[in-house]
Order: structure tokens, then C-alpha cells, then sequence
């Protein structure tokens, strides 16, 4: 008799299909039906990262699935975990060191290239050998009125690290999320009475023209080989690994995926006159034609 499908693979085939906005929701539905794949669920599924605060040193950090230990996460500034468990996992006292070291270069990093945001790094042992870590970057914009733009960038790359000598074999495994919404809002009514208390856009009389959400997710991969001198010359290779493969990403989704929304849009949506746009079509063909001549 034929086995049936993996519950594994139904379940990621459904996420494929399910809109990217509502992965959250959607993962946690999926555990509630099957709670014995939770485990596999959260660790193939690429979730928005969360905000948690160090209550050490009340630095905030990123939370997923590779700083979780149960139902706590361990945050790169104390290596306490939240809420605190007893012998939760950690890095080794060198690898440790290597961590606060690297939380902190991404750290300036990450006020260089996003002017704001939350980053975090952490790193673990590897059982053949070697070692692997996370980079965290997360940006949200909260809009301060209606009409504002709301959106999130959440960058996660993952590497594994095995060294051959003075060199060091890197493959790198980046994934970033992007979700924004653009609103864009009609006053009906801009008096207000003094002394009543503050309404919400919509009891201020605030109607939406037009919303637009796009949302999505990206993943590349590279493998590279670097020189190793010190054990900082890590940091400094994975560095410069990431530095690249966001800027390539970057223009990916900003050649590809907005350029083609934006095709699309100006093709269901003449924003030109028709008739301009006729005698410019007409205007072309006649200069083919004469160029053809």
C-alpha cells in the first residue's frame, strides 16, 4: 500500500499558497492541527522576526527560531533566555566571545545602511565540525497618520562555517521578507469640535481611496572561500558576504518585482491621455517605417 504524503510537505506547500501577510496566523493554525509537526513547521517556515527586550541591559533584540529553546529566547547582549529555563542552550565560552564581537560590528552595520531598526547575531556549534550563525536585521516604519505608508524589512541570513587551513569554506543562505502598505486617504470633514475627546480616523471622517499591499519574501545562496588569520576574520568575511548579497537583493527587488508591479499596474490603468498615447504609437511607427526605407 502506497504511503501517503508527508504532513512536512503538505503543510509548506500550503504555506506557498496561503498570502505571505498572514504567515503568522497561518503557522499557528497549522500547529494547532497537527501540534506533533511543530518543530519542523518552525524551522522550514521563515516568520517576520520579533522585537524583545533585554531586561539585563534593556537593549531590545530579534527573536526566531534559532534563539529559541522551547517557548524562550535567548538574547545576544546577556545569554539569558525569556522567560528564564534552566539549561537552555548556549554557545561555548570561545564561540561566546565571538558572538559579542560580531553583535556588535552589525550593530554599526545596521545604523549604517538602515539608519535605525533592531540587529542581533548568534552563533552555534556544529556536530562534524565548524560552526554556524545567524545575522538579524529588522526595519518597521509605523505610520504617525492615515495616509501614511506602514511596511517591514526583515533580513535573515545564515551561514555555515568550516575551516580548511588558513581558509574558511562560507555558504550563505539569505532570506528577506518586505511588506508595505500604501494608503492613500480622502478628508471628508476637516472641522473638529473643541472639548470632545480624540476619534479615530475612520469616526473623523477619513475614507480610503485606495490601499495597495505588497508583500513577499526572497531567497539566494552563495558558497565563497575566504583567508582566516584570526578568529575576528569571520566576522569580517561573513561581513562582507551579506554587505553584497543585500545589495544585489536590494536591486533585485527593485528592478524586478516593483518594476513589474508598476508594468502591470500602468497597463490595467492608462494614467496619459488615450489619444496622446495613440499618436505617439502612430508617431513611432511612421519613423520605423521611414527609418526602414
Amino acid at each position: 500500500m502506497a504511503e501517503g504524503p508527508d504532513p512536512v510537505d503538505s503543510m509548506l506547500d500550503l504555506m506557498r499558497r496561503l498570502p505571505p501577510t498572514n504567515v503568522e496566523e497561518n503557522v499557528n493554525a497549522l500547529i494547532q492541527i497537527c501540534p506533533d509537526y511543530a518543530d519542523d513547521l518552525l524551522g522550514s517556515v521563515d516568520q517576520p522576526l520579533k522585537v524583545m527586550t533585554d531586561r539585563e541591559t534593556g537593549k531590545d533584540y530579534l527573536a526566531c527560531d534559532y534563539n529559541r529553546d522551547g517557548d524562550s529566547y535567548r538574547s545576544p547582549w546577556s545569554n539569558e533566555y525569556d522567560p528564564p529555563i534552566e539549561d537552555g542552550t548556549a554557545p561555548t565560552p570561545k564561540l561566546r566571545k565571538l558572538e559579542i564581537a560580531a553583535n556588535e560590528a552589525f550593530d554599526t552595520y545596521r545604523e549604517l545602511y538602515y539608519e535605525g531598526g533592531v540587529s542581533s547575531v548568534y552563533l552555534w556549534d556544529l556536530e562534524d565540525g565548524g560552526f554556524a550563525g545567524v545575522v538579524l536585521l529588522k526595519k518597521a516604519m509605523t505610520p504617525t497618520s492615515p495616509d501614511e505608508p506602514s511596511g517591514s524589512w526583515d533580513s535573515i541570513h545564515v551561514f555555515e562555517t568550516v575551516e580548511r587551513g588558513r581558509q574558511a569554506h562560507y555558504k550563505l543562505t539569505s532570506t528577506v521578507m518586505l511588506e508595505l502598505v500604501t494608503k492613500q486617504n480622502n478628508k471628508a470633514d476637516e472641522t473638529s469640535v473643541l472639548g470632545e475627546p480624540e476619534k479615530k480616523a475612520s469616526e473623523q471622517g477619513w475614507k480610503s481611496s485606495g490601499e495597495i499591499t505588497l508583500s513577499g519574501n526572497m531567497t539566494r545562496q552563495t558558497e565563497q572561500d575566504w583567508p582566516v588569520h584570526e578568529p575576528t576574520s569571520h566576522i569580517t568575511n561573513t561581513g562582507k558576504m551579506i554587505e553584497e548579497m543585500e545589495m544585489k537583493m536590494r536591486n533585485l527587488l527593485q528592478e524586478v518585482y516593483f518594476g513589474k508591479t508598476r508594468d502591470i499596474v500602468y497597463d490595467l490603468r492608462s494614467v496619459d491621455d488615450l489619444e496622446k498615447a495613440r499618436r505617439q504609437r502612430e508617431l513611432q511607427k511612421e519613423l520605423v517605417g521611414f527609418i526602414k526605407r
